[in-house]
């Protein structure tokens, strides 16, 4: 992700954001000014942003002042400028007590504000800093306003505070939120990483102009969703202002591509990773004491593979430990440009003739992409790729409209590969895959569980159709071989001599594999079936879709005819894809071989999901006496194993 968020409590702005953050993550030296420690480390003033800054009497674009940071976030949620309040209203003849309540806004918290860490993919910000000044200036532009969107996005549709008993009511702030910004330029370990503070006040205003808190779970869910909208949006005007294209590129095997700038050398990505290698060294150790830990008894304290959710928390604990202390002298962006380039030309092994001009090599990458790639978004299989997606990589199935959509924004830029989309278009991915492909299993007990943001959703097909590899049978366990990653592969034999942490860690396969897996199955069927709903490469028409589509079948479309692309379609119903098990498919712990599968491929994987689904329908049949639709998947085994460390995990699934 490009969009951490962290909680800020009163303590923590003395103790850390007011003597370094603000200051460029350096140290600020003591009894020094905030204006005078920003320009000493040669970072900008952090400036007021948000809609609710009307109501506080600030205006956007403003500079933030130390005073209006110990306020707002260091004392318990005050009015940025309480002091001026207060001291007016002694002034005016209040007592202390009444003039102090006038600089409150509301009760006082524990919990003022969060910050959400902004900042672009590798190649955009090796562009910023090895470019030149006009790629630099449009670069910081496109960030800005990036961020801007994305705080927009946040008041309209994520913020809410809370009231009534246990705050089970909860009210958008009608007047937006409160937000300071602060730049850097630099990561701790000296490489160029462009990226923005944006400290977000938890104070907000309810219809009545009464003040409240806004709800921090509901931001913490929605990360995913804004870090994508926030990808999507800085690629494209980047990409549109220079004329450059996306591609997507696979950082870690298994795991989801991202989506970087063309013609930038991975050299250069390298050059800036040794954070990132230090990190993978530690993760590795990590996970060895992880699968060989062991209670008082001698018993396995875990499990005896590494699952992605443990995964996940070790590799934040491995990032903390392998964290370095902070940057040294202070250098202006100007020196910190040039240094940046001398270094890469040097070190990364990277043509200084590339590092010296990346702008026109990442041209001449966008204008083969653009020629080559057609930006055709075809909402119908986007809606069911999506789906999909999203179905395989959530715990039992279950998932969110936020997780819809922070997949359809992906989902996007993987498709436009940096242009400009129209503005709701993933709104249209995410309400075409509800409405045809998602069914509503939400049983709210709470009046937050009614609300549309809170509908809980599964798969609408009976997936029984759908492909999985078929596995060999399990071997009986041999002492002298270490644990399979995966349950239906032998293990291999351990090697003469070699210690227990010697051999390969056991890893249970990233959810992504099987997600592209299934995703690409689906997308087979509606290429290969001969009766179609759809044309691909014209318009979607959403509403003859849901006509035609029955509850627990997916209409599959024929292959468009160029010589009869403009002609209307047929009327008749179509024939549709009896699709039944793509939860059998989540516990498959497949590779993915190919995204083109072939017809012999998906005959013999459909022989296997095929068998597995009338076998659970026949138990299923046996246990309750009546044919039934198999039920959602229980979370497994090992997604509720975690390793007993200290440290946050991030709020989202589906990543």
């Amino acid at each position: 992700m490009t969009v951490d968020i962290r909680v800020v409590r009163a303590g923590q702005m003395y103790r850390y954001y007011l003597r370094e953050t603000v200051v460029g993550d350096g140290r600020r030296p003591a009894r020094t000014p905030l204006r005078a420690a920003q320009e000493q480390a040669g970072v900008p003033a952090g400036r007021w942003m948000g809609r609710g800054l009307a109501a506080l009497g600030l205006a956007p674009g403003e500079e933030v002042t130390e005073a209006q940071l110990r306020n707002l976030f260091g004392e318990r949620g005050r009015h940025p400028d309480a002091d001026r309040i207060e001291a007016d209203r002694l002034a005016a003849g209040d007592s202390p007590k009444e003039a102090y309540r006038a600089g409150a806004l509301g009760r006082r918290v524990t919990v003022t504000g969060v910050d959400f860490v902004v900042r672009p993919q590798p190649t955009i910000y090796l562009l910023w800093a090895l470019g030149d000044e006009e790629t630099r200036r449009v670069i910081e532009a496109a960030h800005e306003r990036a961020i801007e969107r994305v705080l927009e996005w946040i008041e309209d549709e994520v913020a809410v505070i809370r009231y009534g008993k246990d705050g089970i009511y909860r009210v958008r702030p009608p007047g937006g939120l409160v937000a300071a910004r602060f730049r850097h330029y630099e990561a701790r370990s000296g490489m160029p990483l462009l990226h923005d503070h944006l400290l977000l006040s938890m104070k907000g205003q309810r219809l009545d102009g009464t003040w409240g808190s806004v709800h921090t779970l509901a931001l913490h869910e929605n990360t995913v969703a804004a870090s994508a909208l926030y990808n999507e949006l800085v690629a494209a005007e980047v990409c549109e202002e220079l004329g450059l294209a996306t591609e997507p590129r696979t950082v870690t095997e298994g795991r989801r591509p991202v989506m970087e700038i063309a013609g930038v050398p991975h050299g250069l990505i390298r050059w800036t990773a040794r954070r990132s290698d230090q990190i993978a060294d530690c993760l590795t150790e990590l996970e060895h004491e992880y699968v060989t830990a062991v209670d008082d008894d001698g018993e396995p304290k875990y499990l005896p593979v590494v699952s992605e959710r443990a995964r996940a928390k070790l590799n934040q604990i491995a990032a903390r430990k392998t964290r370095p202390p902070k940057k040294g002298k202070a250098r202006s962006l100007g020196q910190l440009r040039a240094d940046w380039k001398q270094s890469a030309i040097r070190t990364s092994g990277v043509p200084a003739d590339v590092i010296s001009s990346p702008l026109e090599h990442a041209r001449a990458a966008a204008a083969a992409i653009r020629a080559r790639v057609a930006a055709v978004v075809d909402i119908a299989l986007a809606a069911v790729d999506v789906t999909a997606t999203v179905f395989v990589m959530n715990n039992g199935g279950r998932f969110h409209r936020r997780h819809l959509l922070a997949e359809a924004r992906r989902h996007l830029a993987l498709v436009l590969r940096g242009r400009r989309r129209e503005p709701g278009l993933d709104d249209q991915v995410v309400a075409a895959a509800i409405s045809a492909h998602c069914l509503d299993i939400s049983e709210p007990k709470t009046v937050r569980g009614l609300e549309a943001g809170y509908r809980l959703y599964t798969a609408r097909w009976n997936l029984a159709d759908l492909p999985a590899r078929r596995r060999p049978p399990t071997p009986a366990p041999d002492p002298d071989q270490h644990p399979p990653a995966d349950p239906g592969e032998p293990p291999a034999p351990r090697p003469p001599g070699q210690d227990a942490g010697e051999w390969k860690i056991p890893r249970i396969p990233l959810q992504h594999e099987r997600a592209v897996l299934a995703g690409a199955a689906v997308r087979e069927k509606l290429r290969t079936t001969p009766t179609a709903t759809v044309v691909r490469g014209r318009a979607y028409d959403d509403v003859a879709h849901q006509q035609a589509a029955m509850p627990e079948q997916l209409p599959a479309p024929e292959p468009a005819d160029p010589e009869n692309d403009d002609q209307e379609q047929k009327p008749g119903r179509p024939e549709a894809l009896d699709l039944t098990a793509l939860r059998a498919l989540r516990q498959s712990r497949t590779d993915v071989e190919a995204l083109e599968l072939t017809a012999e491929q998906l005959r013999h994987l459909a022989a296997a999901l095929t068998k597995t689904g009338e076998g659970a329908r026949a138990r299923k049949k046996k246990c309750t006496g009546r044919e039934t639709t198999p039920p959602v998947d229980p979370v497994r085994q090992e997604e509720q194993h975690r390793p007993q460390q200290p440290g946050t995990h991030g709020p989202e699934a589906g990543r």
